[in-house]
């Protein structure tokens, strides 16, 4: 048995809380470090890293940053009790407890399972009662390990048996064998047999009730996971459902039995990434939300999943679709109310999130053969690479067919390397547009998609139609692949859908109107596209500049961000001057942002929070990396400063780019790509521009802020 979670040592009550949430975080990681269980910066950063992608603030008033780190050495549990609450992302309001779990990396299961123990404890509001009136630390100890250590004459209801089949089990959160008869009696409801849950509703009506299935499930798999699957119980509880829980969280997963889910009704699925398994349920009636929304709606998610039990029309799990890979990002906004727009941009950055690996491999091994063998590569690489060895070196090879006069700067292993290096390179980039396309149409339709939205891809650049062509293919293909899902097949067929009939006849129809329809007209319009953006030079270049500025500061990563970045590594792949342009537009307006708070917080650091120093520390790094959300934690903490600050800094710095005519060859890497971009002063000029400007301007408007506070105070 693992040690103590939670001693006194951990527990301070009454405390006055130093600034915002992130500075609540770094107290809780003063708190936890000084027990010597974990180092405290590492612990911070992995708080903040998981605060920032998700909000920890819950309904009922508390908040647990939680995190699994190298950093933590010996698991423990955090208390703050605030003399004033502090917003923590709640729709309900701030929160004044906070719960700080630190687990190390290599964490076993029976921590993982005491950790569930507490989060379903956090869901009852007489615990949170208990909380508020314990007047020791020693109180506030005993009430939390009294929840995940329990004498073995009242084990609590928060770790039902495996496998248990009635509203108010869970399949993942005890051992196999700790049965109900571990349950204390208050809460032995929580953890009965399905004929107990039955019983406890006391109606006919309840014993007709559908029986529903659950699956909780969050990025870390400690909180979240557990509070949504007690928040689940809890409301089928009292609604007389039966309902079966699979917690997918780090203590690992039982699944569902064959029996239960060939007696259930529907599906709920609350979840922030993706789900294990999906194809167990195909055809089931789907109800499916984000983690959150289970906690803090469950009767509604129950009612929900009622209704569509019995609703001919209800969205239904596709048959042998297999888990859609969206990323957390997609799965967070899906849902069965999710808008047609959503799910369609959510398919589109799932598209360019799978791309990036192709532009980033592709473009930096072209970049360095061009580093390595000169420019002129680019007109015998193919010939230098399959036609010599390492053996049977090149001389300096002649390029211009025509006259046969111009000849290669290098020779010899330089020549031939940097062939090989554009070659490998080359190909990856030709994959640009069908792998954009493919993962769209994977993002919106799943596996069946990828076979029709690749060939649509690749169709598209035989046609001349580019990236645009990819995106309208990507589309089309996972709007044809998903409508062919929700079709209803003979048994005998059923199987045959998903990796046969489905990719011939969505590729068909998306190759043809491509062919047929659609190709020539959009090979128009990019080379329009390609052949304005030639021309562009003087004032519209800079105009140019200074639109791709705006749009890489505008949502510091986000879909505005991506789609300009889209932009310019699609362009890498047609190698014109033009296009290095914008290349080099993207990657310095988008290294600004991080760079600008950096300089901020150095220049004023009296106007930031000691996590928020930290914080600029780390974004110097990650600006000169163009990793622009390096400036989320300071946007999300002061947005309406910030983003106009970056993106006045970033418009500077897009324009100065076109105006020196600086290009890049590399799609990222920053200041770490330097070999790719040309002139690389202009580069490291426009740079240096738009970070001093960006930071003026926030730095300007965060002490007039401060000003007006004091003047008000």
């Amino acid at each position: 048995m693992p040690g103590s979670l939670m001693t006194p040592e951990l527990v301070r009550l009454e405390v006055a809380p130093p600034g915002d949430k992130l500075a609540v975080i770094g107290l809780m990681a003063d708190l936890i470090s000084a027990t010597g269980r974990a180092d405290r910066d590492g612990l911070e950063a992995g708080l903040l890293k998981r605060e920032e992608s998700f909000a920890t603030g819950m309904p009922g008033g508390f908040a647990i940053p939680h995190c699994r780190t190298d950093a933590v050495h010996e698991a423990a549990l955090g208390f703050l009790r605030l003399s004033e609450p502090v917003d923590f992302g709640s729709a309900d309001g701030p929160a004044d407890l906070i719960i700080g779990i630190a687990a190390p990396a290599g964490t076993d299961d029976q921590h993982l399972k005491l950790l569930a123990q507490l989060s379903r404890a956090l869901i009852r509001p007489e615990f949170l009662a208990d909380l508020r009136a314990a007047r020791e630390p020693q109180e506030v100890s005993d009430l939390v390990m009294g929840v995940i250590e329990p004498e073995p004459s009242a084990q609590p209801a928060a770790g039902p048996s495996a496998g248990s089949a009635t509203a108010g089990s869970s399949t993942a959160d005890a051992p196999a064998g700790s049965s109900a008869a571990g349950a204390g009696a208050a809460e032995s409801a929580a953890a009965g047999t399905a004929a107990a849950g039955t019983a406890a509703a006391g109606t006919a009506e309840a014993a007709d009730a559908p029986v529903l299935l659950a699956i909780t499930s969050c990025p870390t798999g400690i909180a979240h996971t557990y509070m949504a699957a007690e928040s689940l119980e809890n409301a089928a509880k009292d609604k007389g459902v039966e309902l079966h829980v699979e917690t997918q969280g780090s203590g690992g997963i039982t699944p569902f039995t064959d029996e239960q889910i060939a007696a259930a009704s529907a599906l709920i699925i609350a979840a922030d990434v993706n789900i294990s398994g999906r194809e167990r349920f195909a055809g089931l009636p789907l109800v499916e939300h984000p983690v959150k929304r289970a906690i803090s709606h469950g009767p509604q998610m129950i009612d929900e999943a009622v209704a569509a039990s019995s609703d001919p029309s209800a969205r239904r799990v596709p048959a042998a679709s297999g888990s859609s890979e969206k990323g957390s990002e997609s799965a967070s906004s899906s849902g069965s109310q999710q808008s047609w727009p959503k799910r369609i941009q959510a398919s589109v950055m799932t598209g360019v999130s799978y791309m990036i690996p192709f532009v980033a491999a592709g473009g930096l091994l072209m970049a360095l053969g061009f580093l390595v063998a000169g420019f002129d590569v680019a007109f015998v690489a193919q010939d230098v690479a399959t036609g010599y060895t390492l053996t049977s070196l090149p001389d300096h090879m002649p390029y211009d067919a025509a006259t046969g006069q111009a000849m290669t700067e290098r020779a010899g292993l330089a020549l031939y390397l940097g062939s090989v290096f554009f070659t490998v390179g080359n190909l990856g980039m030709g994959f640009l547009v069908a792998a954009l396309s493919g993962y769209i149409a994977y993002g919106l339709a799943g596996r069946p998609g990828i076979a029709p939205g690749f060939i649509g891809g690749a169709v598209s650049v035989l046609v001349g139609a580019g990236f645009l062509g990819g995106l309208i293919t990507g589309l089309l293909a996972g709007l044809v692949a998903l409508w062919f899902t929700t079709l209803k097949p003979p048994r005998w067929l059923a199987g045959l859908m998903p990796v046969v009939i489905i990719p011939l006849l969505t590729t068909l129809v998306v190759g043809g109107l491509m062919l047929m329809f659609l190709g020539r007209p959009l090979a128009s319009l990019m080379t329009t596209l390609q052949d304005g953006l030639t021309g562009m030079s003087g004032s519209s270049a800079i105009l140019l500049g200074v639109i791709i500025g705006l749009m890489m500061c505008f949502d510091l990563g986000g879909p505005v961000n991506k789609a300009a970045y889209l932009f310019a590594t699609a362009g890498l792949s047609q190698g014109t001057e033009a296009s290095f342009q914008i290349m080099a537009a993207v990657m310095a307006a988008g290294m600004v942002p991080p760079l600008a708070m950096a300089l901020s917080t150095v220049v004023r650091r009296k106007l930031y929070t000691p996590v928020e120093r930290e914080n600029g520390t780390t974004a110097w790094l990650l600006g000169a990396a163009f990793i622009t959300e390096g400036s989320i934690p300071f946007a999300a903490a002061d947005p309406l400063r910030v983003i106009p600050s970056m993106m006045t800094g970033g418009a500077v710095t897009g324009a100065l780019i076109m105006a020196f005519s600086v290009g890049s060859q590399a799609p990222h890497g920053g200041i770490f790509v330097a070999f790719a971009i040309s002139p690389i002063w202009g580069f490291l000029l426009a740079v240096i521009a738009g970070t001093v400007v960006a930071a003026a301007v926030v730095t300007v408007l965060k002490e007039t802020a401060s000003r007006k506070q004091v003047a008000t105070a």
